[in-house]
């Protein structure tokens, strides 16, 4: 019985382990994924003379050839707007753009949320507050 109780004790130890391990994982892709925004909204800004004021505008076509409606920068998947259980914003600001990543769950989809500007430095929050630029840097 005690040995037992011991194994059921170092399993939900090693199940929490593994879901932060996870967790961890998920993040590192969504700040990637941000970043990506980024460098496509570079990429617009070149092409177009100005930043996409949509994810959809830097997505694919849906029919046709891309244009700046759609300039095919970012896979459709991240131009929807929700990937690896999170919800990507993208918003024109006076000074350029902002992009906000947010868990759709916090906690179980994810405990850190993501903010990049067209000064191209990653901040992110630990907790549900969206991330902004006064937030810590991505490490």
């Amino acid at each position: 019985m005690v040995a037992v109780a011991v194994i059921a004790l170092l399993m939900s130890i090693a199940i929490l382990n593994l879901h932060k391990a996870h967790l961890n994982s998920r993040e590192t892709v969504v700040a990637h994924e941000v970043q990506t925004v980024g460098q496509a909204q570079v990429q617009y800004l070149s092409q177009y003379g100005r930043f996409a004021a949509s994810l959809t505008e830097l997505g694919p076509p849906s029919a046709g050839t891309a244009g700046p409606q759609a300039a095919e920068l970012i896979p459709a998947s991240l131009a929807s707007g929700e990937k690896n259980g999170y919800r990507f914003t993208l918003a024109l600001t006076p000074s350029g753009y902002s992009v906000n990543a947010n868990p759709k769950v916090f906690g179980a989809d994810g405990r850190r949320t993501f903010y990049l500007d067209q000064n191209g430095t990653l901040h992110q929050n630990w907790g549900q507050e969206p991330a902004s630029a006064e937030s810590p840097e991505f490490q």
